[in-house]
């Protein structure tokens, strides 16, 4: 029975990695023990526990750039969790640790490692962020999402590119089962817009005017995600009530669990760069239009979207310049050239990695004690 702790937290980009890998170390090895280490304040305290896994907290955040009494009193924080995540690497005696990022996994990685355990970290993004680039000098692999992200890991003992791992239900369904789901037509050109769980006010802004324009158009729905702090000031500016007062042309929603089924019954995807969304969008060979969050850690969203932009598989927009022209100038192009959009579609599928969280969990678990 392998024993296997994993850390990572904060932001979703991180958390669901984690969890998909978790789900395909059981897969595996489904006598392996798992414990998983986050922060309590972290959006890791709510996903991690509902899916079942053990999960245990150490008190650590994020640094400031500037000497100031909250990066004293960060600082303080930083060293108690590192002496609490010590005390759980002893007590639980993993065979090997894996961070997937966020301030979190730094003192349980650098724990393990202090300790001979194996160690392996997953960086998702282009850019590394700069906890994996100081943790890489310390930790026996690093599992790349993207090849070029190698540049950041000059230090490091072992590199492989595994790509990033998606969750299985993703690669489910078919593209009839997504239709079917949205109770839309084979032919009907069907856009999805998403800005992250939390929404993205630049887009969600955008989409006002297009929505409008779109507002009775035969053939075309644009399956809209606000995020749920967004969902209300949409409705609002579009004069609605509820999330289909436009009519056939479009779907507003504040939150989509079943997104898989999303995926599937999408023509066309209006994104952040976010790494874990392009590689769903990826994996399903979906052509995008894609607009980084410009203040994402070393602007990473950008140099994620240019991959794709560079392979053939997506449009980019800067933030600061996207307007409802811009989104209603790539829909309508995409509709009036299908050809384009199949081959991007193939170039994103090429981009994608189905079996990457299959590859982590069986890389983590052969560098195992």
């Amino acid at each position: 029975m392998k024993r296997v702790i994993i850390s990572g937290g904060g932001t979703g980009g991180h958390i669901y990695p984690a969890i998909t890998i978790y789900k395909e170390i059981m897969k595996q090895n489904p006598d392996a023990k798992v414990l998983y280490v986050g922060t309590k304040q972290g959006l890791e305290a709510t996903l991690v526990p509902k899916e079942g896994i053990e999960f245990t907290t150490i008190p650590v955040q994020g640094l400031q750039r500037q000497l100031s009494l909250g990066t004293l009193v960060t600082l303080g924080k930083t060293a108690l969790g590192i002496v609490k995540a010590n005390a759980i690497v002893c007590k639980f005696k993993p065979d090997v640790v894996i961070g997937t990022g966020g301030y979190v996994c730094g003192p349980v990685l650098l724990a393990a490692a202090l300790h001979n355990i194996p160690t392996i970290i997953q960086e998702q993004n282009v850019i590394a962020g700069i906890t994996n680039k100081i943790l890489s000098r310390f930790v026996d692999v690093v599992a790349l999402g993207y090849k070029d992200a190698e540049a950041s890991f000059s230090k490091a003992k072992r590199v492989v590119y595994t790509g990033n791992p998606v969750r299985p239900d993703v690669l489910v369904d078919s593209r009839t089962v997504g239709r079917n789901y949205f109770n839309l037509s084979d032919d009907t050109f069907t856009v999805l817009i998403a800005g992250g769980s939390r929404g993205a006010r630049t887009i969600n802004n955008a989409m006002i005017d297009v929505h409008k324009h779109f507002q009775g158009v035969k053939g075309i729905k644009l399956i809209h995600i606000t995020g749920n702090g967004e969902y209300e000031s949409v409705l609002s500016q579009l004069g609605i009530t509820d999330g289909d007062g436009l009519g056939s042309s479009s779907l507003i929603l504040p939150y989509l669990h079943d997104m898989p089924k999303a995926l599937a019954a999408a023509d066309l995807a209006v994104f952040r760069s976010g790494a874990i969304g392009l590689a769903e969008l990826a994996v399903r060979g979906i052509p995008s239009v894609l607009i980084p969050y410009p203040y994402a850690a070393e602007d990473h969203q950008t140099y994620n979207a240019r991959i794709f932009v560079q392979e053939g598989a997506a449009h980019m927009i800067v933030d600061k310049m996207l307007s409802a022209h811009d989104l209603i100038g790539e829909i309508e192009m995409f509709m009036a050239n299908r050809d384009l959009l199949a081959q991007m579609g193939d170039r994103a599928l090429q981009l994608g990695k189905p079996n990457a969280a299959h590859d982590i969990a069986k890389l983590a678990l052969s560098i195992a004690k």
